[in-house]
């Protein structure tokens, strides 16, 4: 008798999932290799790691072997330079001589070839010759020349995209060394570059950087909005995994939209819910806020901490989010009370009483809780925030500006 399966498909295991997902981010990792992306922002990671005084010293070690390989790899003779500087380093004269002389004869062939670009070939070759020695100088770490190279690239090239290319570049570099100067002065250029036209890849890479770079301004927010708009369209290996995109996508957005908006655009998302099983932080961090698990998301929020101290992004702002967070929890769970026990809401979010009393009295004081404590009860009441009176109090406010605006006004003029 015939089989009643054969000819069916065998659904995949998870883990013949799992490698065909390694498969295809190695083939994309390949891809923009190829495609030369410069600088390598794992670099710029493994130099924050150093400067990080967070890291632990095998951290730093670490930190220090990778970047010396690459750049031995490349012979980085000015980004070796300036490492020594920067990190009080031994300079081993030797190899830096070694590095700057094969520097020197490659530039002198790039230089070679630029001419006789100009003498004998098009503008094609022109503007292909000035590239090849913008990346090279890139590649190498000489920031100052190679920014130079490219703007010089830049002014010999015609094709749009091209030069939307060679933009991205320069907003890499200004990634690579925490450079807002440059960075900002080029997502300026890229946006007015847009408007004039640009194809869907690009567009979808800008959004990328535009939002990295709202992230690192702390525009939370806005960040979490571009983000959330290149969640299904990522392409941007050259700066960061897509496991990496995601948990920044979620903790953006956990800090910026509504916790109904939240549940829609996060949690029901597909994309993001296929990569967080790569984060169990993060999507522990996601789940218990939703699902008002507020001890576990205490919890969860330690290890966030913890992961943001070493994260060239979110460092900087560590101390400001996990407070934001804080608050986000208090209130959203004491909306749903018109009282509460100081023991209860201690033990919700597995805590000692004497610390949910000193934290929300904090807060209150600080104007971002809205409600009170009783003491001698050992109660918290809410105090909803009364929105009419309010604007009828900052109408009859603004009204009085503008009649004693008007009366002198009326002072000063006749009619």
């Amino acid at each position: 008798r015939r089989n009643p399966t054969a000819g069916r498909s065998k659904m995949p295991t998870a883990e013949e999932k799992e490698k065909e997902r390694a498969a295809l981010e190695k083939d994309a990792e390949e891809e923009m290799i190829k495609l030369k992306r410069t600088p390598r922002l794992d670099m710029a990671d493994a130099r924050f790691v150093l400067n990080c005084p967070d890291t632990t010293a095998e951290q730093k070690s670490e930190a220090k072997e990778f970047l010396l390989a690459r750049v031995k790899e490349t012979a980085m003779a000015p980004y070796y330079k300036f490492l020594c500087e920067e990190q009080k380093w031994d300079m081993d004269s030797g190899m830096h001589s070694k590095f700057a002389e094969a520097n020197a004869a490659e530039l002198t062939k790039l230089d070679a070839a630029i001419k006789d670009a100009q003498d004998n070939l098009g503008e094609t070759e022109v503007r292909e010759t000035n590239l090849a020695k913008a990346e090279f100088l890139c590649r190498i770490g000489d920031k100052e020349a190679a920014v130079a190279q490219f703007e010089e690239t830049l002014k010999k090239t015609v094709s749009l995209g091209q030069k939307l290319d060679i933009v991205f570049t320069l907003i890499r570099l200004g990634f690579f060394y925490t450079d807002q100067e440059l960075t900002q002065k080029s997502l300026t250029r890229a946006d007015e570059m847009m408007e004039k036209g640009g194809d869907w890849d690009r567009r979808n890479r800008l959004k990328v950087y535009k939002a990295v770079q709202a992230t690192s301004l702390r525009k939370f927010k806005e960040a979490s909005e571009l983000f959330l708009s290149t969640v299904t369209t990522f392409t941007c290996y050259e700066i960061m995994t897509y496991v990496r995109f995601v948990d920044l996508c979620v903790v953006m957005s956990i800090a910026a939209l509504e916790r109904a908006e939240l549940k829609e655009k996060v949690v029901k998302g597909p994309e993001i819910q296929e990569r967080l099983h790569e984060s169990l932080v993060v999507k522990a961090f996601l789940e218990s806020l939703i699902g008002c698990d507020y001890a576990g998301f205490f919890r969860a929020l330690v290890e966030i901490e913890d992961t943001m101290k070493q994260d060239p992004l979110l460092a900087a702002h560590r101390m400001y989010y996990v407070r934001e967070m804080r608050v986000l929890a208090y209130s959203q769970m004491l909306e749903s009370y018109r009282s509460v026990t100081l023991e209860s809401m201690a033990k919700s979010f597995g805590v000692s009483v004497d610390f949910i009393d000193a934290e929300v009295a904090m807060f209150i004081a600080a104007g971002r809780l809205n409600c009170k404590i009783d003491k001698v009860g050992g109660i918290i009441e809410t105090t909803r925030p009364d929105s009419k009176n309010a604007q009828y109090q900052k109408a009859i406010k603004e009204g009085d500006l503008l009649l004693n605006r008007i009366q002198k006004l009326s002072q000063v003029t006749s009619i």
